[in-house]
């Protein structure tokens, strides 16, 4: 009895051995496929010659399962035009909304105030300006984005481009040093697309601050972003000068920017 009760914990080892063998083999074949995954991402930061406005550091986010964010790291410059960009889905996207005053990408107008007073509603609700100064910054505001005359019109009597630069206005009335445009080439045509970034450009020029515009269109990329962050499976490729990322030479970063088939990223 005493052999067989001796023998018993040493035959637990045993298997216990093994059995932590298997863990550590899967742990690795974990490790492996994870390197794997993210091969593309060198995390490589261009540094550029200003200092970080918002600064994003090993940034996890997940819903349920989902692991959307994973060890996000990113800078967004002061006084740049900032781009996010890559094949973000809907969960990011959220994410990043929650953090900054939006520009939505339908505007987000209420349905039942003239354009006046959406364009004045961040004023009447965070200030103690009297109707005068409202209205000097309104019209203000709504001149600099081309609607000067339209306050009195109602949100379904205005086109797609008018809802977004009615958005823009009422972003700009409370002067913030950051300002975050979710896809607000969604929707439009190549024309309009192409002028509202030569608005948010001129905008941009005349008032200053940390712009951040997500897309996914590489031409509004090329028209606006003066710094872009590649973003993909929940972390950033490669970040830096715009110029210096149209010309990088990392597979997934050339494919993308450059729109070609071959590559990385595939239908999945």
């Amino acid at each position: 009895m005493a052999t067989e009760d001796t023998s018993r914990p040493v035959r637990g080892d045993d298997d216990g051995a093994d059995v932590a063998t298997e863990d550590t083999s899967r742990s690795v074949r974990g490790d492996d496929e994870a390197a794997d995954e993210f091969r593309y991402h060198t995390g490589t930061i261009r540094r550029t010659d200003a200092p970080d406005a918002v600064e994003f550091i090993e940034v996890h986010k997940s819903f349920g399962r989902n692991h959307v964010l994973r060890g996000l790291n990113m800078g967004l410059p002061d006084g740049k035009i900032s781009m996010i960009i890559g094949p973000l889905p809907d969960e990011e996207l959220f994410e990043l909304r929650k953090k900054f005053g939006v520009l939505f990408q339908d505007g987000a107008l209420f349905g039942s105030l003239t354009l006046y007073d959406n364009v004045a509603f961040p004023l009447r609700q965070h200030t103690e300006k009297s109707e005068e100064e409202i209205a000097e910054i309104v019209n203000r505001r709504m001149k600099e984005v081309g609607l000067g005359g339209e306050g009195q019109k109602m949100p379904n009597e205005l086109s797609g481009g008018m809802r977004k630069r009615s958005g823009f206005a009422r972003a700009l009335v409370l002067d913030p040093e950051i300002v975050l445009f979710d896809e607000p080439d969604s929707g439009l045509d190549p024309v309009r697309t192409a002028l509202l970034c030569e608005l948010i450009k001129e905008v941009h020029a005349e008032n200053g601050g940390c712009y951040c515009v997500i897309t996914h269109d590489i031409m509004s990329a090329r028209r606006v972003a003066e710094h872009l962050c590649v973003l993909w499976k929940g972390r950033i490729v490669e970040s830096g000068p715009a110029e210096d990322l149209f010309a990088s030479e990392n597979p997934f970063v050339r494919q993308f920017l450059s729109g070609e088939a071959a590559g990385p990223l595939g239908m999945e």
